[in-house]
C-alpha cells in the first residue's frame, strides 16, 4: 500500500475454528516485528468481543507500510521463561472467568511460577451478541519466542455445555502440547511466518519450527504454485539440546518483493 493501514473488522472475535483476536495479538504480532514490520501505529485493539453465532464483536486494527522484508534466522527457541493468558467471559457470569483461571493455574504452576492470566470481562454492548468464555495462553521464551495454545466454550444452542474448570485444564494442556511441539513459530503461525520468509529479499532465511501442521503442509504447496518457491526441509530429530517433539529447519531465499506503491522518502 502506498498509505499506513487503518482497519476496523467487526464480527465474530473468538471461536473453536479460527485463531482468535487474542492469539493473533500475542503471537502474530511480534512474528511481523521479526520482519521489521514495526512502529508506533502497528497495534491490533480489541473494542468489542463478539461470540460465534451472533458475533458483533469489533477489532481495530493500524498497520505502516514498508518497503522490504527483513530475512530472519529464527534457530534458537530459547527456554521457557513465563506464561501469560487472557480468560474472557460475555454474557456469562463474571465468575467463569476466575474459575478458568484457577484451574489452568492448577496445572500450570506444576512447572514454572511466573504466571499471570488476565480476566476480562466485557458489559453492555462492548460484549457481542452471544453468551461465550474461553481461554487464551501464551508462554514466552528466553529469546523471544511465543507458542500459544486457545479453547472457547460451545457456541450457544450447539453441543453439550462446557465447565469453564475443563476448559482451563484442557486449554494448559493444549499449551504443553504446544511447548512440547517446540520451534520459533507456534503451529498457528507457521504458514505466516513461511509467507513472510518467501516474499523476503533474495537472501536466505531460516526458521526451525515444531512438527508441520497439516494446514501448513497444504499451504507449501501453493508457496510452490504461485512463487515457484521450494523450502530446503531439514529434519532435527530430538535429542540433547532440542527438547519435546522432533523439529524441522526449514530455509528458502526470498523472492525479493518490494512494496511499489511506497515511494521514496
Amino acid at each position: 500500500m502506498k498509505h499506513p493501514l487503518r482497519i476496523v473488522l467487526r464480527g465474530v472475535t473468538n471461536d473453536q475454528v479460527d485463531p482468535s483476536v487474542d492469539v493473533l495479538k500475542a503471537t502474530a504480532l511480534p512474528l511481523l516485528k521479526q520482519f521489521g514490520i514495526d512502529g508506533e501505529s502497528f497495534e491490533l485493539k480489541v473494542v468489542r468481543r463478539g461470540m460465534h453465532p451472533g458475533g458483533g464483536g469489533e477489532v481495530f486494527f493500524s498497520c505502516p507500510v514498508r518497503k522490504v522484508l527483513k530475512p530472519i534466522q529464527l534457530t534458537d527457541p530459547g527456554k521457557i521463561k513465563r506464561i501469560r493468558g487472557t480468560a474472557y467471559s460475555v454474557r456469562v457470569s463474571p465468575q467463569m472467568a476466575n474459575r478458568i483461571v484457577d484451574s489452568a493455574r492448577s496445572i500450570l504452576n506444576k512447572f514454572i511460577p511466573d504466571i499471570y492470566i488476565y480476566t476480562d470481562h466485557m458489559k453492555g454492548i462492548n460484549s457481542g451478541k452471544s453468551p461465550g468464555f474461553g481461554l487464551s495462553l501464551v508462554a514466552e521464551t528466553t529469546n523471544g519466542t511465543f507458542l500459544s495454545a486457545e479453547l472457547a466454550s460451545n457456541p450457544q444452542g450447539q453441543g453439550a455445555a462446557v465447565l469453564p474448570e475443563d476448559l482451563g485444564r484442557n486449554c494448559a494442556k493444549l499449551l504443553l502440547e504446544e511447548i512440547y511441539r517446540g520451534g520459533c513459530v507456534d503451529s498457528t503461525n507457521q504458514s505466516l511466518a513461511l509467507l513472510l520468509m518467501t516474499l523476503g529479499q533474495q537472501d536466505v532465511s531460516k526458521v526451525l519450527l515444531g512438527p508441520l501442521s497439516p494446514y501448513t503442509i497444504e499451504f507449501l504447496r501453493h508457496l510452490k504454485s504461485f512463487f515457484q518457491i521450494m523450502f530446503k526441509i531439514e529434519t532435527k530429530p530430538c535429542g540433547e539440546e532440542l527438547k519435546g517433539g522432533d523439529k524441522v529447519l526449514m530455509t528458502c531465499v526470498g523472492v525479493g518483493f518490494s512494496n511499489l506503491s511506497k515511494t521514496l522518502k
